[in-house]
């Protein structure tokens, strides 16, 4: 099938197949003892120079960043299951919510990290249809376990902070309370499942032809399903994936705002009990505010771009060494997601600290 250079750079939509434009270099690098014509892979700069495979740095620090992330990835979120499964001080009500969010980051790292650490080091998609659509799907099935738990987590600590004395919200939780949670943490995961299909279905494998040269890259929108259903992906990602759950939190860090200044100026001094528990839960929400701020900032670079290249007229014309680079920079930043709330966690949590240190 043939293709133009507009189209190679469009094949490069997927997070997963990302490095299809070095694929790309590294084909063109190669065909010059062909005597082929080498140019920048830039639709805009055609008059500009080839840059080897070989020789750009994003060859081999991306690759190298991936490293560190499965390594951080695992150990980490590895660690977090290992210490909610062995201690039971550990099972509350966001502590089961947090192992949820470990379960989807580590499901990343061990599935998709490698794959696209591979794919920036060779020409072209090797694992064929089946790992495809699987990698596709899994990636999307993470980030909606990870923005609907962040969401769910908001609303338990608003509901906690707001109520402190019901015991349905107590950090012990009772056994309401962790029937309830494990419901909600079971219907994320179905709802994340459902929202992942169009990926798992939709995802095949493409054949590009760049100078009498054919590879192939995975990619999630179908040619035959037009231009449209494209742009419709991207504003359906944009909205279910980030901007409606952001949203929603910031609604109910708002309100617990309010009701946390409300409530020290009003709580009588004696209620000493009441004033602990507001405390405790207090650290808990900043804790997870922590988590949904890392995961604001892994995302967006990645939906600014997606935007742009789809929505702006002229936006393969306008492709050029920034959006080259802020592409990359927000295709990390995706993936360091899956790896920054151990992190965080042990940074912000006491208990979680010493069992991690054990």
């Amino acid at each position: 099938m043939k293709t133009n250079e507009s189209e190679i750079i469009d094949g490069a939509t997927s997070i997963i197949t990302t490095a299809v434009d070095y694929a790309l270099s590294n084909l063109s690098s190669s065909t010059q003892n062909n005597n082929f014509s080498v140019t920048t892979a830039f639709p805009n700069a055609s008059n500009e120079e080839f840059v080897p495979y070989k020789y750009r740095p994003e060859t081999y620090l991306v690759p190298i960043l991936f490293s560190i992330i499965f390594i951080v990835g695992v150990l980490g979120n590895g660690t977090l299951i290992i210490v909610f499964i062995k201690h039971r001080t550990m099972r509350n009500v966001p502590n089961t919510y947090i192992l949820s969010l470990a379960v989807a980051d580590l499901l990343v790292v061990l599935f998709n990290v490698p794959l696209v650490a591979v794919v920036y080091a060779i020409d072209s998609w090797p694992w064929g249809q089946t790992i495809c659509s699987a990698s596709e799907f899994i990636k999307d099935l993470s980030v909606g376990v990870s923005v609907f738990t962040l969401t769910a987590l908001s609303a338990d600590r608003f509901f906690a902070i707001v109520d402190p004395l019901r015991k349905f919200h107590t950090q012990s939780g009772g056994k309401r309370a962790t029937r309830v949670t494990i419901a909600i943490a079971l219907s994320i995961w179905v709802l994340a499942i459902l929202c992942g299909m169009p990926s798992l279905i939709a995802s095949k494998i493409k054949e590009l032809e760049f100078k009498n040269v054919t590879f192939y890259i995975c990619y999630p929108y179908p040619e035959e399903w037009g231009n449209e259903y494209r742009k419709t992906m991207v504003l359906t990602r944009l909205v279910v994936y980030f901007v409606a759950p952001l949203l929603v939190i910031a609604i109910f860090y708002a309100l617990m705002a309010h009701h946390l200044i409300r409530s020290a100026r009003d709580m009588p001094g004696e209620m000493h009990g009441a004033v602990r528990q507001v405390k405790a839960r207090r650290k808990v929400a900043v804790t997870v505010l922590a988590f949904v701020v890392i995961f604001g900032i892994c995302f967006l670079p990645m939906h600014i771009f997606f935007l742009w290249f789809y929505f702006y007229p002229d936006a393969e014309n306008a492709y050029n060494s920034f959006w080259h680079v802020f592409r990359i920079v927000g295709f990390c930043l995706s993936f360091i997601n899956s790896c920054a709330n151990p992190v965080a966690l042990y940074c912000v949590s006491g208990a979680f600290r010493k069992h991690f240190n054990r």
